[in-house]
């Protein structure tokens, strides 16, 4: 996930991180930089849930040491930050939403959510609130990502979040739970 790019445009843009706030807040929901002391309730909540995991690039973690080795990847990232999604009723971490510059004036993301709040629109809510700060920004002029083409409830998020479905990347991405080959992606992005 790292981002290569000439000296040049780097230095125009900067470390993401001098770019990226440190939180954001939509009504049903905190987002802040995730922590080393999230990972036990990250286990708990998804990171072991064969469901949850089923379209992402990593397999279920079976032990705690994987989700610490998780955040610590996380934290040490120097072209992304994560962030980890609380509800603002209980502050229970319930996902996370990792952004990332994926070319010069382009940002991507990733996002996860526990099963136990599929359903109810906040993924949708955070994205969305994402998608509109970033195409604020006098630098971003495209956000964007992929979802795998059998992963229709990722689409819908994408498209509530005001999206658009540009076409589908063949062979485009690894999702070993469903196997060693590249599997089709459908690619969303939003331009100002």
């Amino acid at each position: 996930m790292a981002w290569k790019v000439g000296w040049r445009c780097a230095q125009r843009l900067g470390s993401i991180h001098d770019m990226l706030p440190h939180g954001f807040q939509t009504p049903r929901l905190l987002l802040r930089p995730i922590g080393m002391a999230d990972a036990e309730p990250i286990f708990d909540r998804y990171t072991q849930d064969p469901e949850v995991s089923r379209y992402m690039t990593w397999r279920p973690h079976t032990s705690i040491a994987q989700t610490r080795a998780y955040v610590n990847t996380c934290l040490a990232a120097a072209d992304d930050r994560t962030y980890v999604l609380m509800r603002r009723t209980d502050n229970a971490i319930i996902g996370a939403l990792d952004l990332r510059q994926s070319g010069p004036a382009r940002l991507g993301y990733g996002y996860v959510l526990a099963r136990a709040s599929w359903g109810q629109g906040l993924m949708t809510e955070a994205l969305a609130e994402v998608v509109d700060w970033a195409l604020r920004q006098p630098s971003i002029w495209r956000i964007g990502d992929v979802c795998n083409v059998e992963n229709l409830p990722s689409a819908r998020v994408m498209e509530k979040a005001g999206l658009a479905r540009e076409g589908i990347l063949r062979r485009w991405e690894v999702h070993p739970n469903l196997g060693d080959l590249p599997q089709d992606c459908f690619s969303y992005a939003k331009v100002r």
